[in-house]
């Protein structure tokens, strides 16, 4: 309908917990009346308190006028009974239980009651929206708003239209959401929505590097947050959602796509989450916590060792000469002859291959990532072969350079690599599908899961053909078809086009 959004004026909002309230606080300061609205009176009375001592915070800090403030107060109503009688309510807003079948029950009551230009939206996070709407006579006014807890700082909302939604309704809910100076994302109504769907390249990726034996859960932590620029580490991510919620979402999404490679769980979190070892709120996950502070392992020193010249292969334009100028800025010793000299630590900078596949002097061989050129933290590699002698030696003059070093096991890419190619390509396959438009697909992920860029724009940034190479590579290691890259990614370095970039469709020849 036509200026819906404009139009728009009051919203019932049922339920009062944590999202009821954050979504209450949104909607009134964005100029809506709002109907509070939950079985018990009690809990709406302290919703409603708790709502305007949020705005009286605000108020006081400087962040909101004095007057917008007392305003916003006066537009949130208590209604209690989220049954009563609704009059010039032109949406609804459930924030109840994540359960499908209470879910059911409230719209299917809801439909008898509300007027019918109301608009019915759950902001369900997990469930489907078409299954929610699925036995009401009128599924076509029903749609999803995911919003993000907290609801007022988080600014992205998926907007999940249902299959039989009406063509109208997730135009005007994203020109409602702009309206409350939040940003929206057209998101499909499939497992895990758009942001938990994306979000599966990260974290599933991270428990296939712990099950390999590849690294310890802080290493991988640390690697993620200093090399690829993210705010929290698969592994504390984990422990801060708690396997009881990110096991089962892990398995649902993997389940809901049919058992598609790219996405599957792992043997480990759901030991994990059987025995207990849940997190922050257990007390004890990938970390130990005391007073619910993260309990993070100290970083080993270099041991002593036998100072030894560097050889640095040769395996990418520049690559070398900025190992050659980090190592000559440390005092260690370089070798710049065409072959090392028998006593050289050879040090191989890869991407989408490990040490060992470089077939020198084996024994003397370690890795080096060069993705993010050396500018944070430095990932060793050491491979079966190696002598400990000389890794010790390589370990000692990666550590003069004064970066952090982690000293992980050698596998046919490192650690950084392996977890920004899996994002990237769990993004892209998203695009494949054409689930969401590669625009809302970065939007989500940057907002949504707090990443530096998008998947999509940070595959174009490191480079589409890169990262197609690093997969290659792990799919040839391993032999997993997890790491196939998705067409998406494959066809735009084919065709030299941007990964944020749709090209050319049939429906452009029309």
């Amino acid at each position: 309908m036509e200026r819906w959004a404009e139009r728009a004026a009051t919203v019932r909002v049922i339920g009062t917990g944590v999202m009821g309230r954050g979504i209450a606080q949104l909607a009134a300061a964005g100029g809506l009346t709002v109907e509070l609205a939950d079985a018990r009176m009690d809990a709406v009375a302290a919703a409603v308190e708790y709502v305007h001592g949020m705005f009286d915070k605000l108020a006081a800090k400087g962040r909101m006028d004095a007057a917008e403030a007392a305003a916003a107060k006066e537009r949130l109503k208590p209604v209690g009974d989220p049954m009563t009688p609704f009059q010039d309510c032109d949406l609804v807003i459930e924030a109840v239980r994540e359960d499908l079948a209470v879910k059911r029950e409230l719209f299917a009551r809801l439909e008898k009651v509300v007027p019918e230009h109301t608009l019915l939206v759950t902001n369900t996070s997990s469930l489907s929206v078409t299954a929610i709407a699925a036995e009401l006579d009128d599924p076509s006014r029903v749609a999803g708003l995911h919003f993000f807890n907290p609801v007022p700082l988080m600014r992205l909302v998926e907007v999940v239209p249902g299959a039989r939604t009406a063509d109208w309704v997730p135009g005007a809910l994203t020109d409602l959401v702009r309206r409350l100076g939040h940003e929206p994302v057209l998101a499909p109504d499939t497992p895990g929505f758009l942001v938990n769907h994306a979000g599966r390249g990260l974290v599933t990726e991270a428990l296939q590097i712990l099950a390999e034996g590849v690294a310890e859960p802080w290493d991988v932590d640390r690697i993620a947050r200093d090399v690829l620029g993210l705010k929290m580490g698969p592994f504390e991510l984990m422990d801060l959602t708690g396997l009881d919620v990110s096991h089962p979402v892990l398995e649902s999404i993997w389940e809901g796509f049919y058992g598609e490679p790219r996405l599957r769980p792992s043997e480990i979190t759901r030991a994990r989450m059987t025995a207990g070892l849940l997190g922050r709120k257990a007390g004890r996950g990938f970390y130990e916590y005391v007073d619910g502070v993260k309990q993070e392992p100290a970083e080993p020193s270099a041991p002593s060792a036998e100072p030894r010249p560097v050889w640095v292969a040769d395996i990418g334009e520049g690559v070398r000469d900025r190992l050659y100028a980090l190592l000559d800025s440390a005092g260690v010793r370089v070798e710049r002859s065409d072959e090392p000299s028998d006593d050289a630590v050879i040090l191989v900078a890869a991407y989408g291959s490990g040490a060992e596949a470089y077939g020198l002097h084996t024994e003397r061989v370690v890795g080096i990532d060069p993705l993010g050129d050396f500018f944070t933290r430095l990932t060793m590699t050491v491979h079966p072969g190696l002598d400990p002698a000389f890794g010790r030696s390589a370990w000692a003059a990666l550590a003069a350079t004064e970066r952090p070093v982690t000293v992980v096991r050698d596998a046919p890419a490192p650690v950084a690599q392996r977890l920004l190619a899996s994002i990237v390509n769990v993004g892209c396959g998203i695009a494949e599908r054409r689930l969401a438009s590669p625009a809302d697909i970065d939007t989500a992920v940057r907002l949504g899961l707090g990443y530096p860029r998008g998947p999509l724009e940070w595959g174009d940034q490191v480079g589409a053909e890169l990262v197609r190479d690093i997969l290659e590579g792990l799919r040839e290691g391993t032999g997993d078809p997890r790491y196939r890259p998705s067409r998406w990614l494959t066809e735009r370095v084919m065709f030299g086009l941007p990964l944020t970039e749709e090209g050319t469709a049939p429906s452009d020849l029309l």
